[in-house]
């Protein structure tokens, strides 16, 4: 957070802290494709669109209840296809067999080429822990340097600390916070 003064003046008004995400960067650099465990294959949506379909039932929903963020994020079957899923040939799921056990990628920021967004990443509940994501963020990164994409950045919620812990052994580093206050109405004003 660039400006505490700010925050100190949102709560004379009434305004509190609800939320915090933090934003963490990385330099891409040669990165090699990750070894896949025994049983496990990655896909991208641009190769096989239909999994996304099927990703938003048993990965995608379960994985947005389980966001660490102040309020549930909901999302319907018709948003998922049209907002989730900026660029589908960066986008990777992780199969064992047919089942879909996690999901992660980048949008790529069509602002800047040389920067893209690590975009979802996702889990399904009984695979956590397992090194799901932390191929599939490799994969991820593996295409960035691919394609000529220099800076990966990511917005984690505070509270999501193992994902914080798994982006900074990636190599992802702190760059800027961003809070989300709210106040009951009617604010209290003026404010001195």
């Amino acid at each position: 957070m660039d400006d505490p003064g700010s925050l100190a003046f949102a709560e004379r008004a009434g305004f509190r802290e609800v939320d915090r995400q933090v934003e963490q960067v990385r330099a891409v650099g040669r990165e090699p494709l990750p070894e896949l465990p025994d049983g496990i294959r990655i896909s991208s949506i641009a190769e096989r669109p239909e999994l996304w379909e099927a990703a938003y039932e048993t990965l995608g929903l379960p994985a947005l209840e389980d966001m660490a963020t102040f309020r549930t994020i909901v999302v319907t079957r018709e948003q998922w296809r049209r907002d989730w899923l900026a660029s589908p040939e960066a986008m990777f799921v992780a199969l064992a067999d047919e089942e879909i056990v996690g999901c992660a990628g980048l949008e790529l920021d069509t602002d800047r080429p040389d920067r893209a967004e690590q975009a979802l990443t996702a889990v399904a509940r009984d695979w956590r822990r397992r090194g799901i994501a932390t191929l599939l963020k490799r994969r991820s990164l593996a295409f960035a340097a691919a394609n000529g994409i220099s800076e990966v950045y990511t917005w984690t919620q505070q509270r999501n600390v193992r994902m914080r812990a798994l982006n900074e052994r990636l190599g992802y580093v702190t760059r800027s916070e961003s809070v989300t206050v709210r106040a009951p109405l009617p604010l209290r004003w003026p404010v001195d």
